[in-house]
């Protein structure tokens, strides 16, 4: 992974990390093979920097990581969720703009 902001999340972790954290969360589920995946790893990599401090960003690989995938439906990769407080806030599936990511996240950041 390209950026120091951007977190490894598992099953393992998931709980902890993502449910559990006190700021919001932005997750990519994603597959080594997959090249919208890997399209898409810029853009996280730039929200990451854009919102350190104020935003956890970080990705789930759907291959290693089946619990949590099927636990929040995960069907098509790649997919993002954004998290706070533990509930999903807003999905995102297939490439997106980065503008749509940031008004997402200001939207939960604004309360």
């Amino acid at each position: 992974m390209a950026s120091s902001n951007v977190h490894t999340f598992t099953d393992a972790n998931f709980q902890a990390e993502v449910l559990s954290s006190a700021e919001p969360v932005l997750v990519d589920f994603w597959a080594e093979w997959c090249m919208p995946c890997k399209m898409l790893t810029p853009t996280i990599d730039a929200i990451a920097s854009e919102f350190a401090g104020r935003l956890k960003v970080g990705k789930v690989d759907t291959d290693s990581n089946r619990d949590v995938s099927v636990q929040f439906g995960i069907q098509a990769i790649p997919t993002v969720l954004l998290f706070q407080n533990g509930q999903v806030k807003k999905k995102f599936v297939g490439l997106q703009s980065k503008g749509d990511f940031v008004a997402a996240v200001e939207s939960v950041l604004k309360g």
